[in-house]
């Protein structure tokens, strides 16, 4: 990231050893390095974040996509039913076996049976 050689660190070391003192330096090293973390996590959380949120486009446009694809599949597949049923009805060789077969299976009417009036002498 930086391009800092060894006696670069070292000049630095000395500099802030006799600016600051050897006393506070443990503290200043410490929350500096603190700083240093939370910069570090701070900048891979919004990374993260970044690449979430592309994913999720990416995601809903695939969802997109997907949801067309599906809605031409069944609008294909009705009109290909519907041509099929204009051409089982304009072909009179297949409307003719449709209609025999529609009346063989329905239900013919029950026969009627004859109930018998005998005259019963009893009765009078």
């Amino acid at each position: 990231m930086f391009d800092i050689s060894f006696m670069e660190l070292l000049v630095i070391s000395l500099v802030a050893l006799i600016v600051i003192g050897p006393e506070r330096l443990p503290v200043v090293a410490k929350t500096l390095g603190n700083l240093y973390g939370r910069c570090r996590s701070f900048v891979y959380s919004v990374r993260t974040d970044i690449h979430n949120e592309i994913r999720m486009e990416e995601l809903k446009e695939m969802q997109s996509s997907i949801e067309e694809t599906v809605h031409s599949v069944e609008q294909s597949a009705q009109h290909n039913i519907n041509q099929i049923k204009v051409g089982l009805t304009d072909d009179p060789i297949i409307e003719e076996n449709l209609s025999s077969r529609t009346s063989i299976n329905q239900p013919t009417a029950k026969p009627q049976t004859a109930t018998s009036t005998k005259h019963d002498p009893s009765n009078g």
